[in-house]
C-alpha cells in the first residue's frame, strides 16, 4: 500500500464535506450536546457521512473511525493494523462562534503512525496536505500550491501557538519558563498547521484532545521536518490502547531545544 495514492482522492473528499459544512454555517443551525458534553451540529454529522461514503468507495477493505462513529470496542480496532482516522468538524466550538476557524481532518494510519493527512478549511478554502515521504503542501484558492517546511528557531521572541478555548495554569506555568515569547491564538487543528508552515516555533498542548483531533495534522507537521511528541518528548502513536484520548504534547519545528525543560 502506498498512502500518497490515495491523496488526491482524500483532498477532494474534505473540500466536498467542507461545502456541505457551509451550506450549514450559513443557517440558523441548532446545537446538541453529547455525551461527553461537548457540542454536535447538523454540520458535523453531514460532513460525517460524506467522508465515510467517500472513503468506503474509495477503499472498501480499510476500516474508518471518526469522531461521530467513535465506539468501536478496542479488542476490534486492535486489530486493524491500517484505517482511516477522521474528525469531519474540528473545532465545532469555533463553528458555533463562526470565527472560521474549524477544519475537516482525515489521516490514513498505519501501524499506529499517520501516514496520509489532509486539513481543510472550509471558510477559506486552504488546505494541508501530506503523505509519508514525499513533503507537505499548503493549497490556496488561486494561488495554487506550496511546499511547506518548519522553521529555525531564532535569536527573537518564541511564536507560541494557543488555543481560544483551552489556556489552563500549566500552559501559564510553561509559558512563564519558556521566556520572551509571543502567543499566537487559533483554533481546531489549524495550530500545529502554522508550526508545519514556519509561521510558529511550538505548541504546546497541556490539556485533553482526542486522537482524531491530532492524526491529519501530525501527518502535515511530520512532512513538513517537524515533531509531535508526548511531553517525554517520544512520538504519538495511535490505536495503542482502549482510550483515544492523547497525552498531554507538544509541537515543534526545531528540535534542538528539548521543550519538556520547561515543564
Amino acid at each position: 500500500m502506498n498512502p500518497c495514492d490515495y491523496l488526491d482522492e482524500v483532498r477532494v473528499l474534505a473540500k466536498q464535506a467542507g461545502e456541505m459544512i457551509l451550506e450549514i454555517y450559513d443557517t440558523e443551525f441548532s446545537v446538541q450536546e453529547k455525551d461527553d458534553k461537548s457540542p454536535l451540529t447538523a454540520a458535523d454529522m453531514a460532513s460525517h457521512k460524506t467522508i465515510v461514503a467517500g472513503l468506503q468507495s474509495l477503499s472498501p477493505d480499510i476500516p474508518v473511525l471518526s469522531e461521530e462513529s467513535a465506539k468501536i470496542p478496542y479488542p476490534e480496532r486492535a486489530g486493524w493494523q491500517t484505517y482511516w482516522l477522521i474528525d469531519p468538524l474540528d473545532g465545532t466550538k469555533e463553528f458555533i462562534k463562526r470565527n472560521g476557524e474549524f477544519t475537516v481532518n482525515i489521516a490514513l494510519i498505519h501501524d499506529g503512525v499517520p501516514v496520509l493527512g489532509v486539513v481543510h478549511v472550509p471558510v477559506t478554502g486552504v488546505s494541508y496536505a501530506a503523505c509519508e515521504g514525499k513533503g507537505a503542501i499548503k493549497a490556496m484558492p488561486g494561488e495554487g500550491e506550496k511546499a511547506i517546511t518548519v522553521r529555525k528557531l531564532s535569536d527573537g521572541p518564541l511564536a507560541v501557538v494557543g488555543s481560544r478555548s483551552h489556556q489552563g495554569d500549566s500552559l501559564k506555568a510553561f509559558l512563564a519558563k519558556l521566556g520572551d515569547h509571543e502567543i499566537v491564538s487559533m483554533g481546531s487543528s489549524l495550530k500545529i498547521c502554522l508550526v508545519a508552515e514556519g509561521a510558529a516555533d511550538i505548541y504546546p498542548r497541556l490539556g485533553l484532545t482526542s486522537e482524531w483531533d491530532t492524526a491529519a495534522a501530525h501527518c502535515v507537521v511530520e512532512q513538513a521536518g517537524g515533531s509531535l511528541t508526548d511531553l517525554e518528548m517520544k512520538p504519538l502513536r495511535y490505536n495503542s490502547k482502549d482510550s483515544l484520548l492523547n497525552p498531554f504534547f507538544f509541537v515543534f519545528g526545531d528540535d534542538s531545544r528539548d521543550w519538556s525543560a520547561y515543564l
